[in-house]
């Protein structure tokens, strides 16, 4: 036997076995009945996404009013229990998060933001998107686009075997791979606003407040100058304005006696924080200030910067260094800087003790080098303050020593935040009013402004601009600093 026909029983044999798994892999959609790949088990599917909650809840944060989880659990649990997959573990957090965004995990794990809450003025509207999550659930789009990367790579690997044109092979099936993933993803987008229309008209609501929830993403994109998050994957807001119109040319019951409970969404939101919240962080120029913690530090002057949930970051102008800001934990500077050096990968300089600001502190230079070979010059610092360890680190691509002053001047900048103005700043909170007389919201806004212009008080108003009239008795958002 030759060879070449050895290599080509070989490579029969395993295309052959690949088939077979993918045969062999098969499950029931719940939501179309068909049967479909699927490399995942439902097992699997809500461990996933048990284990990617958690690190959603510790990335984002989860918004601390009891009251406002309750109130959107109970809705997002009772339209899940009456869908296809009522077994699954079905959960749904609030996010403490201003960006207007909601998604789904894996395995029935639900998240919609602060932020997005602000922007909605009714339960039906907040229905529309949570129903639109748990398709994504229900109708497993997530097990699906897994299954299609996996079946991806099976290609791969099969191009890889049958062919001599290894690179060619998989070039190729990348660009298709990224033309299928689109097409996909607006697919399954239009299928979950269809689940959530019905979840939603099933479980009593008005579904014309899907069109007025559209709306309202859709001018938020308008104020932006970009779609808001939620948007990012989904199909133009016009479009899905327009299907969920034909979706309501065919509901076939009286829609003016469900339920649109407008009163009482708005009582579950007055107070929320709206925007960014300073007590977590806010920039004052180059000068981060964090009042909860209260300590501060300046970022290098020029360098774009950016507090997130879990740290606090700054790039230079050039691209090519970094800053960065972090919780280190409750081990002492010494100790945290020792294992930070001890990492795989990581080339030690020479470690100082010192004092920053009357804070122990540990400092060292380092090197690291990345998969591709680059290598990266750093200082880090480790500073501890109220009981608490911080984690001060700048890197470059750049020779060592070519940010090394500006890195030691960030980490020698930490100090106790003491002003009184700065410890005690606010947030700005929605607060939930009532309109005195017949007017209209520049006249509202006007006798009792808010701290936002009225522009962006009519968007999350849900109405076209300050001119839209308002009753008497009515109740009106307004954002106050309390």
């Amino acid at each position: 036997m030759g060879l070449t026909t050895w290599s080509r029983l070989q490579r029969r044999s395993v295309v052959a076995l690949l088939l077979g798994a993918v045969l062999g892999s098969c499950a029931v959609n719940p939501v179309t009945g068909k049967r479909e790949l699927a490399f995942v088990s439902e097992s699997q599917e809500v461990q996933m996404g048990r284990d990617y909650a958690g690190q959603v809840a510790q990335e984002m944060g989860v918004y601390p009013d009891s009251g406002v989880q309750r109130y959107v659990s109970a809705i997002g649990v009772r339209l899940a229990k009456a869908s296809e997959r009522p077994q699954l573990p079905w959960a749904f957090a609030v996010m403490d998060d201003p960006q207007v965004n909601a998604f789904a995990l894996p395995g029935g794990f639900i998240f919609v933001t602060r932020g997005i809450l602000a922007h909605m003025n009714s339960e039906a509207e907040l229905a529309s998107v949570v129903g639109h999550e748990i398709g994504h659930v229900t109708a497993r789009h997530s097990v699906q686009q897994m299954t299609r990367q996996q079946l991806l790579q099976i290609g791969m690997v099969a191009g890889a075997i049958a062919s001599d044109k290894v690179a060619q092979n998989l070039g190729l099936i990348s660009g298709v791979a990224g033309v299928l993933s689109l097409k996909y993803g607006r697919d399954d987008e239009t299928q979950a606003d269809g689940l959530g229309f019905r979840y939603a008209l099933n479980d009593g609501y008005d579904v014309r407040k899907m069109v007025d929830m559209f709306q309202i993403l859709q001018r938020v994109g308008g104020k932006a100058g970009r779609i808001p998050e939620w948007q990012s994957t989904h199909p133009d807001p016009g479009n899905r304005i327009a299907r969920t119109r034909e979706r309501l040319s065919h509901v076939r019951v009286p829609l003016d006696d469900k339920r649109v409970s407008r009163a009482e969404f708005l009582g579950a939101i007055d107070g929320m924080v709206y925007g960014d919240n300073p007590r977590q962080g806010y920039f004052k120029g180059s000068a981060f200030l964090h009042p909860d913690l209260a300590f501060q530090l300046d970022f290098p002057s020029g360098w774009k910067a950016a507090n997130q949930t879990s740290s606090v970051s700054g790039l230079s102008p050039e691209k090519d260094a970094q800053v960065q800001l972090a919780l280190a934990g409750k081990d002492d500077p010494a100790t945290a800087l020792q294992k930070f050096l001890g990492q795989e990968g990581i080339q030690p300089g020479r470690a100082s003790q010192t004092t920053i600001h009357g804070n122990r502190a540990s400092l060292a230079p380092f090197a690291a080098q990345t998969q591709d070979g680059t290598t990266l010059n750093g200082l880090v610092g480790f500073i501890s303050y109220n009981g608490t360890t911080y984690q001060l680190l700048g890197l470059t691509t750049q020779a060592p020593g070519r940010y090394d002053a500006t890195y030691r001047a960030f980490i020698g900048s930490f100090r106790a935040l003491t002003d009184p103005a700065a410890l005690g700043v606010k947030p700005n909170r929605l607060v939930i009013a009532t309109v005195p007389r017949a007017m209209t919201l520049a006249e509202y806004q006007a006798q009792f402004p808010s701290v936002i212009p009225i522009e962006e008080l009519a968007l999350i108003n849900g109405v076209a601009d300050g001119s839209a009239p308002l009753v008497a008795g009515a109740s009106v958002k307004r954002v106050l600093t309390q």
